[in-house]
């Protein structure tokens, strides 16, 4: 869970299910819009994306002390195969961080969404 030294979790001062909702449907045009990331989309159904994308919701959601709760696999094992990279995991962290900005989430949070993120690294990027 994303902890922070505020009275209210992350998810109430993100402004909870919609606007993080918000924040992933535009991260994910944005990453398959990607010359190098949306190989990780190209010929994949649009059902599966949908899916994805409500799993990445849900776990946001519940990572950052919202209501839901997040059925889909550990990131590790989500992610084993796919063969992300250090630059893989830059552009998606780029995009991240400008779609946060472009929403105009304060900073505390952005930096804590930002450092939430951080801390999966060692568990979605395989190849050095």
């Amino acid at each position: 869970m994303i902890h922070s030294t505020s009275d209210k979790s992350l998810y109430e001062r993100l402004g909870g299910y919609d606007a993080i909702a918000a924040v992933v449907a535009a991260l994910m045009m944005r990453i398959k819009d990607d010359d190098k990331l949306r190989r990780f989309y190209d010929h994949r159904g649009t059902d599966g994306v949908a899916r994805e994308e409500q799993l990445l919701v849900d776990f946001l959601c519940a990572s950052s002390g919202g209501p839901m709760v997040y059925t889909g696999r550990d990131m590790k094992a989500l992610h084993i195969g796919m063969r992300l990279d250090e630059e893989d995991w830059k552009r998606a962290m780029a995009h991240l961080n400008y779609t946060l900005e472009s929403f105009e989430v304060p900073k505390q949070e952005k930096d804590e969404v930002l450092s939430f993120h951080e801390n999966l690294k060692s568990e979605i990027v395989e190849v050095a």
